[in-house]
C-alpha cells in the first residue's frame, strides 16, 4: 500500500505541472489565451452542431450558453479537471471569459479531454453564472445520443433551473455530464 501511495504521489507530482492554466491555454499571453479560447469554443460549438442536429437553433434562441474546454487527470485516487472557457450573452454579444475547476476522488488511472456547452435559457440563470460562477457538488447525468451508437435519449443534462448541459469527449456526446465538486468563475485576467 504505502508503494501505490508513493507512487501515485510521484504520478501526481509530475503531471499536475503540465495540466496548470497557463500551460493548458495561452502560458501567460492574455491575447493568445482568449484567442485559443475562442478557437475551442468553434470547435465545441462545431462537435455539438454534428453530434445534435438543431443544436444551433437552440444557442441562437438562448439567452446565452458558454462552452468550456477540460482536461481531466485521473491518478489512482485522486482526480482532476482545470480548463477555461466563454460564456456569451445572445443579448449584447458581451464574452466573459471563464476558469474551471474540479477536484475529487475515485480509483482509476488516465487523462479525459473534453467539451462542455451550457446554454442559458433564462437571463437570471445566465447573470447567475456571469456574476457567482457555479460550484456543483453534485454531478449532473442525463442519456447520450451520439450518431448510430446512442439509444436514441436526449444528450443534455439540466442540473441548474434554466440551463441545459451538454458534455462532449472525442467519442461524441458523453453518456453522463459530470460536474461533481466543479467550479466555474470568471477569469479576471482576461476580462
Amino acid at each position: 500500500m504505502k508503494h501505490i501511495a508513493v507512487a501515485a504521489l510521484s504520478a501526481l507530482l509530475f503531471i499536475l505541472p503540465l495540466t496548470s492554466q497557463a500551460g493548458m491555454f495561452g502560458k501567460d499571453d492574455p491575447e493568445k489565451e482568449r484567442k485559443e479560447l475562442r478557437e475551442a469554443r468553434t470547435n465545441a460549438i462545431a462537435q455539438l452542431t454534428k453530434e445534435k442536429p438543431g443544436a444551433q437553433g437552440i444557442l441562437n434562441e438562448a439567452k446565452g450558453y458558454a462552452t468550456f474546454s477540460s482536461l481531466g487527470i485521473n491518478l489512482f485516487v485522486v482526480a482532476t479537471e482545470r480548463g477555461g472557457g466563454i460564456l456569451h450573452d445572445n443579448g449584447t454579444g458581451k464574452d466573459t471569459y471563464m476558469k474551471m475547476f474540479s477536484a475529487g476522488g475515485g480509483i482509476g488511472l488516465g487523462v479525459k479531454d473534453f467539451n462542455l456547452v451550457f446554454v442559458f435559457h433564462t437571463a437570471q440563470a445566465m447573470k447567475d453564472f456571469r456574476s457567482e460562477g457555479w460550484d456543483f457538488s453534485g454531478k449532473a447525468e442525463g442519456g447520450a445520443e451520439s450518431g448510430e451508437k446512442g439509444m436514441g435519449a436526449e444528450a443534455a443534462a439540466t442540473v441548474v433551473p434554466g440551463t441545459t448541459i451538454y458534455q462532449m469527449t472525442d467519442a461524441g456526446l458523453s453518456l453522463q455530464a459530470t460536474l461533481q465538486g466543479t467550479k466555474f468563475w470568471a477569469n479576471d485576467d482576461l476580462n
